[in-house]
């Protein structure tokens, strides 16, 4: 075990039957290699169900089969097989649409004010709205595309991850998703003075977005005071949308709560991060 050759080791004491058929409580000992902790957990509740199954059959001298009052019958729903990868590529794709709208707005407006460009567009009869928006919708096009591609022709294609609801339905709510994320990337912009802080800020950022949204682990599991604050990002209402649509099948009808979340999400950031890119602009 200390050389990691062994994940569980079992110590049964030499007297270990006579004390067992005398009827006394002898003592086994499993030792566990806590760093595999997935392993640890798991096994250790199957070998203690071994030890004590065996042992009282042993104890008895007959093995009985208990049979249950009552049959379970277990169906899982919209994932038969219980496969892995079909949570974790739709998982990535959620990530990464969050990641570079953010990444690539607020780099375009450091890139503007490190080459200077950013004064030609003073000059020009454009407000800071308009460039604003011209922001938004560009990066927002590229990565809206590129996820659509991903799902069509990986997810479903390569993966063989079945889509189950409307993929316009998808695409309008990360249309939503990406005006707010944009809108967050943008205003990174404005406080950031350089590509290495605006790194920072990313890291800082898109790690509790990813981690606390539920993209990884449900929110039922996390305390009350996360799950409120998370309430505020737009990635939580994003992950339940996108698991509802693509995994079951959800119409406008049951997800319309996300999609006004993300709408109203998204004009604050938005509205936040053109009154910060006005006063960086005088």
């Amino acid at each position: 075990m200390d050389r990691g050759a062994f994940t569980f080791t079992l110590n049964i004491p030499p007297d270990f039957q006579r004390d067992l058929l005398s009827g006394k409580q002898p003592v086994v000992q499993l030792n566990i290699d806590a760093t595999q902790v997935s392993q640890a957990f798991t096994g250790a509740g199957h070998i203690q169900q071994i030890i004590q199954t065996e042992s009282r059959a042993f104890a008895q001298r007959f093995r009985q089969s208990t049979q249950l009052p009552v049959e379970a019958v277990v169906r899982s729903a919209y994932n038969p097989n219980l496969e892995r990868g079909w949570f974790g590529s739709v998982t990535s794709v959620i990530d990464h649409i969050t990641m570079l709208v953010i990444i690539l707005t607020g780099a375009a407006v450091i890139r503007e004010r490190e080459h200077g460009t950013i004064e030609h567009l003073l000059v020009m009869p454009v407000t800071p709205l308009e460039i604003m928006l011209a922001k938004v919708w560009s990066m927002g096009l590229v990565v809206l595309l590129a996820a659509a591609l991903s799902l069509k022709f990986v997810v479903n294609g390569w993966l063989g991850v079945p889509i189950h609801g409307s993929m316009l339905l998808f695409l309008l709510g990360a249309t939503l998703h990406l005006f707010a994320c944009s809108s967050i990337g943008i205003f990174f912009g404005t406080l950031a003075r350089s590509m290495p802080q605006l790194g920072l800020l990313v890291i800082l950022t898109l790690i509790p977005l990813m981690i606390l949204s539920g993209a990884l682990t449900p929110r039922e599991s996390m305390p009350l005071a996360v799950q409120y604050v998370m309430l505020g990002a737009p990635t939580t209402h994003f992950v339940e949308l996108a698991q509802s649509i693509l995994f079951r099948g959800a119409g406008p009808s049951i997800v319309w709560p996300q999609l006004l979340a993300l709408l109203t999400i998204g004009t604050l950031f938005f509205v936040v991060a053109l009154s910060r890119l006005r006063r960086s602009l005088q």
